[in-house]
């Protein structure tokens, strides 16, 4: 491939409309942001930046502190549990017949041409006391003490079905922030899969090992970078969501996402906002620059 310096004309073209767009609506409004959160209230709706570090010393007290714990737990626990779910859903979709994997890339792709509000809505009538999920475990109760009444063990059952308190709580969270950001786990993985040498596999097989075995030792290693890119694509937005915890959490189930979102909107404290904002960015950042130092550092022990 030729040097993009023997056609410069050609590489700033396709070039500048990207960096335009990044520089005019991602960075200058995330510097604004930034200044913001040296700024002092003077006024209602005026903000003076006098470069304080007021604002950052009021993030880091121990209340915001631990919901930014509570945050990163949250999202760690969701990371995994989609991690988990979206590898077998990813083997079987690289795995699966030709003619089969559109079809079964549009399921996992069709979530998102539903409106993020409009599917947090839905898991609530999935979710709720009288909801679907209630429904169906009601209906494989009565299942299951019909079968054991005529045994004489129907009595373990109970007298009558209790429904489940799924809704407005942390496992709803987690259950909504896997629904929603599960095809970010599966695309990255898929994509990854898709690339594997099969040889390797069936070289593995045929020298004796099963396929659990082959499973953990040739294609887990081998689909690392889709393991990591699916991480982070799960991790980051999650570890920042305000919508699912809004909705389908309880008092006791807000993340700090929520508590931004309030500091720039009821409480109108915009520079504590943009603190507790940036305290959340860099903690991503140094996230990503640990994962991209120990990436540099397993490479250099090759």
């Amino acid at each position: 491939m030729d040097d993009w310096r023997s056609a410069p004309q050609v590489f700033w073209t396709f070039l500048l409309p990207g960096t335009l767009w990044l520089a005019l609506f991602f960075f200058a409004p995330l510097a604004l942001v930034w200044l913001l959160s040296f700024g002092e209230r003077t006024g209602p709706a005026t903000i003076v930046v006098t470069w304080t570090l007021d604002n950052y010393r009021q993030a880091v007290d121990p209340l915001y502190l631990g919901l930014f714990w509570k945050s990163v737990w949250i999202a760690a626990l969701s990371t995994a549990i989609c991690v988990a779910i979206a590898f077998p859903v990813a083997v079987a979709v690289s795995f699966a017949e030709e003619r089969h994997k559109p079809l079964l890339l549009m399921v996992v792709v069709l979530p998102f041409w539903t409106n993020l509000l409009v599917r947090t809505y839905a898991m609530i009538a999935v979710l709720r006391t009288n909801g679907y999920l209630n429904y169906l475990i009601e209906y494989l109760w009565i299942a299951a003490k019909t079968v054991a009444d005529p045994l004489g063990i129907g009595s373990v059952f109970g007298d009558r079905y209790r429904p489940l308190e799924i809704l407005y709580n942390d496992a709803a969270v987690v259950f909504g922030i896997v629904y929603v950001y599960l095809p970010f786990a599966v695309l990255p993985l898929y994509a990854t899969l898709e690339r594997l040498d099969r040889s390797l596999i069936e070289a593995s097989l045929d020298l004796g090992a099963s396929q659990l075995a082959t499973f953990f030792r040739i294609v887990v290693p081998l689909a690392q970078p889709g393991i990591v890119s699916a991480v982070i694509l799960v991790f980051v937005p999650a570890l920042g969501t305000f919508l699912i915890s809004d909705l389908l959490g309880g008092p006791d189930s807000q993340l700090l996402g929520n508590v931004i979102e309030r500091q720039f909107k009821a409480a109108n404290n915009v520079p504590l906002g943009a603190a507790l904002s940036f305290l959340l960015l860099y903690a991503t950042f140094a996230a990503l620059a640990l994962r991209a130092w120990l990436v540099g550092r397993q490479g250099r022990d090759v």
